[in-house]
């Protein structure tokens, strides 16, 4: 991607944080690295980098999209490999960073309403690359 087209005032930034299923820590993370693998070839997202704390069974998964047409791109084209990571955990916090698009928020709806996700709108800041 030329960094040129890089509107930091349209990026949009996830933090998701799952509670892994008890048995579950082997299959999380295999389905956890498909996943990402099949992104890194084929996702739109700038960035994506998962953290796991096995002790916790907590793992925290950060994804980089320029805008909101990329977030919606990576539902159409991930939406298997997500349901797969889902079948061994169970979100428990979802941080949505910038200012998404109303098709987003619509998806994101039950995760705002029952107060699993938070929406924090973008105030500041510059894209290094």
């Amino acid at each position: 991607m030329n960094p040129s087209l890089l509107k930091p005032d349209e990026m949009i930034l996830f933090r998701n944080t799952m509670r892994i299923t008890e048995g579950h820590l082997h299959a999380f993370k295999r389905a956890i690295r498909e996943a990402v693998q099949f992104v890194k070839e084929n996702g739109p997202q700038l960035m994506v980098q998962t953290f796991i704390n096995e002790p916790r069974m907590v793992a925290v998964s950060y994804q980089l999209y320029r805008n909101s047409e990329a977030v919606l791109e990576h539902w159409r084209l991930a939406d298997p490999y997500i349901a797969k990571v889902m079948e061994h955990c169970v979100v428990s916090e979802f941080e949505i960073h910038g200012e998404p698009s109303e098709a987003v928020l619509e998806r994101m709806r039950p995760m705002l309403d029952d107060g699993r996700a938070i929406l924090t709108p973008r105030l500041a800041g510059f894209v290094r690359l």
